[in-house]
């Protein structure tokens, strides 16, 4: 059996709150807007010793408390997203569980409760087989590994970094103003945007996509060890890193940081289904600025945001009448939310194997489904087993 101290508890907790001063908070911001591969850079702008920003960096960094990471912009290299709300029969959630993971292209994968008690998914599917995806969650429901399913496509992540404004580094506190909140999603609008980026994959090839993917585990990862890793010269490492930024490829960095201790605190997923596009396109500029707001995405085709909420768990409630009164007030139609389980997490990268430069990406959906069909015998002899508690990490990064 693990057992988990209160010595070990409020000591995790306070970590978190004790690295949030105006240092800290200065070096973020600017690692956000300028990106944090360089430490010298990131110096200069935040007008700090190079010291204090390598040494408060590293030991973010050490601690478990900040990651960072890149959003590869997917569209360009022929991949579409999609979150899949999967709802098991009772008993056989593990099974579920694998069944969803036996394609090699999921990225996220994490039990949930609420408006779907099961699994949230998000997968990086070839985009000339979104229709062969769902085909495949088809035969999951024919063959009883589940119980029903929701899934829908997503556009661009944005992933805003927390906005310390409605924090005092001094007293350590947060501020959640759900009222002016409330007013500026009811007053905010926006015409649609008819200039729309383009999409269109650009030319890459296999060292691009393990460039990415290795950008994607760590956005600091140096030249030295990718052009180690393709066997190329720095030079050469450097030249196709600087392409990829001029392609678009790399879509964002990610300053990935809980602003509040995870033990003490909610994760959850929200869409929001907007009345019509002028509320929708009027509240993005609102979630960017939300200290709770981990992500957001449009879902293609609708009026509808899903956006990565992650708050103190004693300001929940205040978030439950939030999203009513958005209701009352018409700024939404309708809303849903998922609790994430922090603990279950399974995070990949995108499935760069499964590319080919001579043949592009390889989605087999007979050989997925001949997996399924000779392990289910498996499955349906197997017992479940139990796994001890354990802190939750201190990235939820999904």
């Amino acid at each position: 059996m693990s057992t988990i101290t209160a010595d070990e508890f409020f000591d995790s907790i306070h970590r978190i709150v004790s690295l949030l001063d105006e240092e800290n908070i200065a070096i973020l911001r600017t690692m956000k807007q300028h990106g944090p591969r360089n430490l010298l850079g990131i110096a200069r702008k935040a007008k700090l010793p190079y010291t204090t920003v390598y040494n408060r960096v590293t030991k973010l960094e050490s601690q478990g408390v900040l990651k960072t990471w890149i959003q590869p912009n997917c569209s360009k290299i022929g991949l579409s997203r999609a979150v899949v709300l999967a709802t098991p029969h009772p008993g056989k959630e593990i099974f579920t569980r694998e069944a969803l993971k036996i394609p090699g292209f999921w990225l996220r994968i994490a039990r949930c409760i609420g408006d779907c008690n099961g699994y949230y998914s998000l997968h990086g599917i070839p985009t000339a087989n979104r229709q062969e995806f769902e085909l495949y969650l088809d035969q999951l429901l024919e063959r009883g590994l589940l119980k029903n399913y929701r899934v829908f496509w997503i556009g661009d992540t944005k992933f805003p970094l927390t906005n310390f404004d409605y924090y005092k580094p001094k007293d350590r506190t947060w501020k959640f103003d759900w009222k002016g909140w409330l007013e500026s999603f009811a007053t905010s609008r926006a015409k649609p945007d008819s200039s729309k980026q383009s999409s269109q994959p650009v030319s890459f090839d296999k060292k691009d996509l393990i460039i990415l993917k290795e950008l994607v585990k760590n956005a600091r990862t140096t030249l030295a060890d990718l052009s180690k890793l393709l066997s190329l010269t720095l030079p050469a490492a450097k030249y196709r890193f600087d392409r990829l930024v001029e392609r678009g490829l790399i879509q964002e960095w990610v300053i990935d940081l809980l602003p509040y201790a995870p033990q003490v605190s909610e994760l959850s997923e929200v869409r929001l289904d907007f009345k019509n596009e002028s509320f929708m396109k009027g509240a993005e500029p609102i979630l960017d600025s939300l200290p709770i707001v981990q992500s957001y995405s449009p879902i293609t085709g609708l009026n509808s945001i899903t956006a990565r909420l992650y708050l103190p768990r004693n300001e929940v409630s205040n978030l439950h009448t939030f999203l009513s009164l958005l209701v009352s007030k018409g700024v939404l139609t309708s809303y849903s939310y998922i609790v994430i389980d922090p603990v279950t997490i399974q995070a990949q990268t995108f499935a760069y194997k499964d590319y080919n430069d001579d043949s592009g990406w390889n989605y087999a959906s007979r050989e997925y489904l001949k997996t399924i069909d000779n392990l289910m015998p498996k499955w349906n002899k197997t017992e479940i087993e139990l796994s001890p508690p354990t802190l939750p990490s201190l990235s939820l990064k999904l």
